[in-house]
């Protein structure tokens, strides 16, 4: 069984060999690699090099070409703030609070901002691992695109004082999602996980994620499957305990948690949906390797019998997290 057959297998709830190891390891790449993460950012060809040089040092079972939050505002215009060892930032809007989002068109994947440098690490990876690992592309949700365009604090007060404004802009995000998303397909991703940081309970109440998210999310997660993903994956960390039931709803087969729910609780919330998580990522930065081989192999025990779990963290790992707290939560499995 390889990689990506463990994987497949898990999103099925089909019985595997071992757990499969999918830790978020996204800008380590590139420390690993020795390459500065703005070098990384805008290379598609080291993003994928450094990717594969991750997944060889730790044995995981999947790379990923997610750059950061900012590519789709970039692609419509948004200027951002690079520096070398940081995610960039998006310091100017596209739209203000009174700008109507009709007025935006649906940028080319294939040309518009670093939406091209995801695709040429998707194709570098696939022609490197071929079947054998999972190739998983990435796209902002339609909440953390909308506030992007709009900045966070404008796409709130929206919510309260404009809601067709703010269901517009989210509208617009859900099409440029499902644009961006196939063409990640088309360049060989075998999935695109869907990442949505500002629909988290942390961020907006779970009422408004279920009336103004959630139908949007089903969306691109259903416009994903019918390009042709192996699965589709919804990945919000935070306290999503009141918000993580309807993910099954909406069309997620995979379902990132955080280390706000334990075990427990996300398999009572989504008996029979695959489960990723839920070690706390800032524990590969201050907790010692023993403490993360130990949580990682906690939470291995609690899903025995449930073949449906993917051994993660509840977001990323930081760039700067510490290798030989990586290297323990492969130990964990015996990942040899």
């Amino acid at each position: 069984m390889n990689s990506l057959e463990r994987i497949l297998r898990a999103t099925r709830l089909e019985p595997v060999d071992r757990t499969p190891l999918v830790p978020q390891l996204f800008g380590h790449a590139a420390i690993t690699a020795g390459l500065s993460l703005r070098d990384y950012l805008h290379d598609g060809e080291a993003l994928a090099h450094a990717q594969v040089l991750e997944r060889e040092r730790y044995r995981t079972d999947a790379v990923f070409a997610f750059l950061d939050f900012g590519v789709e505002a970039e692609a419509l215009g948004a200027p951002l703030s690079f520096r070398a060892d940081r995610y960039p930032d998006v310091v100017g809007c596209v739209l203000r609070a009174e700008d109507d989002p009709s007025r935006l068109r649906l940028p080319d994947p294939a040309a518009a901002g670093r939406m091209p440098v995801c695709l040429q690490a998707l194709r570098a990876m696939r022609r490197r691992l071929g079947d054998d690992a999972l190739v998983a592309g990435a796209v902002a949700g339609p909440m953390t695109t909308s506030a992007q365009l709009y900045g966070i604090e404008n796409a709130l007060y929206l919510a309260i004082d404009d809601p067709p404004r703010l269901a517009a802009a989210l509208d617009f995000a859900t099409r440029l999602a499902i644009a961006y998303g196939l063409a990640q397909l088309d360049a060989g991703a075998h999935a695109v996980i869907v990442f949505e940081p500002a629909a988290s309970p942390a961020v907006v109440p779970p009422a408004f994620f279920r009336e103004f998210v959630a139908p949007r999310l089903a969306r691109v997660l259903g416009g994903l499957r019918d390009g042709g993903a192996a699965f589709t994956w919804l990945n919000i960390a935070g306290p999503t305990a009141g918000i993580l039931d309807a993910y099954a709803r909406i069309g997620a087969d995979v379902a990132t948690f955080d280390y706000y729910l334990s075990a427990a609780e996300a398999c009572h919330l989504l008996p029979q949906t695959c489960l990723a998580g839920n070690l706390r990522s800032l524990d590969f930065l201050d907790a010692a390797p023993g403490v993360v081989e130990h949580q990682a192999r906690e939470l291995v025990v609690a899903f025995e019998g449930r073949s449906g779990f993917l051994l993660s963290s509840g977001c990323e790992i930081p760039p700067e997290a510490a290798a030989e707290s990586i290297a323990a939560m492969a130990a964990a499995l015996s990942v040899e």
